[in-house]
């Protein structure tokens, strides 16, 4: 790619990597966009009251022990990694990293392993011609508020094969076994790269006919009241958000016009293939015990600097999941995550300035990342990430969205980044790029998430985030994003 051409417009005209693009998927999808206030079965105005009762109605809690009182939990005596007695869930083990790529070419700390591939799926159904998805209010016990929106299946393997002799998990018969529905979107997609060791999850939404049996914990909420729900703070969760950026894009359809970009789909795959094959890194588990700059207490595993993250223990009480109380392990990082993308339009065409970016779990090793994705105060003044300033230094009126989101709260516990994106200025847009970031307009984004393993779960989230920000348009027009 030739970054330092921005006036240079390619066309990308091939089809739609992903869920088949077709008219009827994408009226249904703008339709449902559209309806930001009501849906036919709950009112946007009425959503946090309903889910506050459903946390009345599920009484949960969660608090910090001592190692010692994990239950069915205990540290192997030769590598001290921190492993389940049954031999699933997952375990905590040590990682090493060196590489010629980012800021530290050399580095080891603890990485959850859990090599099972699990089930996001997502409900979709018409009521009166418009698209609704089935969300669950469920409770995790690293979510800072517990209670949060969650995809209709969110479930680990040992938790759906029930490994944990609990409850069955509703409605996930839509998304394994003989089809029930017409698949809108089915791909696998990774999970976070820093903390998980190769961990990916099947993204699936399944449209049905059926008559869904109601569950007071689950909600039908169109496609604009999720957009809505978006703009608040930790309320949708992790899983939710990266199972809608896969949904299908409503554009490159057989009678449209193709999308434009700065760089052909092709260059764009060429910069991502190239990130991926020229830098050198090894990438290795080791044992947990002796890890190098870690430490263990009798309450957690931690750098002696107070930096990036613990491994803790918590014991959890929680009526409305399978299993009504346990014990586990959790990372739980320091400090507050900036999440953001500098957007820009091109010709009236938005791009992200995306990130080719290594990290040690990632299965592929390098994905696309939003522009900027740390924790500002892990990076002293002489390693600051690039673009971490001009995104805290923004304007209010350059910053299109803004919301903290916390990840994955079944692992990690209040685990929160602010979701940022932040108009670039013509001088920023113009500036020549390092070769590790690229300008790409928001279709190849989409089409690159479609693909599967190519976008990491930060990037993910900003895309759905994106996505609620456009306004719908009918399928027959190709404006908008």
């Amino acid at each position: 790619m030739d970054p330092t051409a921005p006036n240079r417009v390619a066309s990308v005209g091939h089809r739609q990597t992903g869920p088949r693009w077709d008219r009827r998927t994408a009226d249904l999808l703008a339709g449902s966009a559209q309806l930001t206030d009501e849906g036919t079965q709950l009112a946007t105005a009425d959503f946090a009251g309903w889910l506050a009762h459903r946390g009345r109605e599920h009484a949960s809690s969660v608090r910090r022990i001592d190692f010692t009182d994990l239950k069915g939990w205990h540290f192997l005596g030769q590598t001290g990694n921190l492993v389940h007695q049954s031999g699933r869930f997952f375990t905590v083990e040590g990682l090493r990293v060196r590489t010629s790529a980012g800021l530290f070419p050399e580095w080891h700390q603890p990485i959850i392993r859990q090599p099972e591939v699990g089930i996001l799926g997502i409900l979709a159904k018409e009521f009166d011609g418009v698209l609704h998805f089935l969300m669950q209010a469920k409770m995790e016990p690293g979510n800072p508020n517990l209670l949060q929106l969650s995809p209709t299946v969110q479930a680990t393997r040992s938790n759906y094969t029930r490994a944990h002799r609990g409850s069955p998990v509703r409605y996930v018969e839509y998304f394994t076994g003989p089809r029930r529905g017409r698949v809108l979107a089915d791909v696998l997609q990774s999970e976070h790269g820093s903390w998980f060791y190769r961990k990916h999850n099947r993204n699936v939404i399944v449209e049905t006919r059926d008559e869904v049996p109601p569950h007071p914990d689950f909600c039908w909420l169109t496609l604009g009241q999720l957009h809505e729900l978006l703009q608040r703070d930790n309320v949708v969760n992790m899983d939710s958000r990266t199972v809608l950026s896969s949904l299908p894009a409503a554009a490159d359809g057989p009678d449209r016009r193709p999308a434009r970009a700065l760089s052909p789909d092709t260059e764009v795959l060429s910069w991502l293939t190239e990130q991926r094959s020229t830098h050198d890194w090894t990438i290795a588990p080791v044992p947990l015990a002796g890890l190098p700059d870690w430490h263990r207490t009798e309450r957690e595993i931690t750098r002696g600097d107070g930096r990036f993250f613990d491994v803790v223990a918590v014991a959890v009480d929680a009526a409305s999941r399978e299993v009504p109380s346990w014990t586990q392990p959790l990372i739980e990082p320091h400090g507050e995550g900036v999440t953001a993308f500098l957007v820009h339009d091109f010709d009236g065409v938005p791009h992200v300035l995306a990130h080719a970016r290594m990290e040690g779990g990632l299965p592929l090793v390098v994905e696309v990342a939003p522009t900027v994705q740390c924790v500002p105060e892990n990076h002293p003044a002489d390693k600051r990430p690039r673009y971490l300033d001009q995104v805290l230094a923004a304007r209010p009126a350059q910053v299109r969205y803004s919301a903290r989101h916390s990840e994955e709260g079944g692992r990690f516990r209040n685990a929160v980044s602010r979701y940022l994106l932040v108009d670039a200025d013509e001088a920023l847009a113009a500036e020549p790029l390092a070769p590790e970031y690229a300008w790409l307009s928001v279709r190849q984004l989409e089409r690159l998430t479609g693909a599967g393993l190519s976008v990491n779960v930060q990037a993910r989230t900003l895309l759905t985030c994106l996505r609620s920000m456009a306004k719908p348009v009918p399928a027959a027009d190709d404006k908008g994003w």
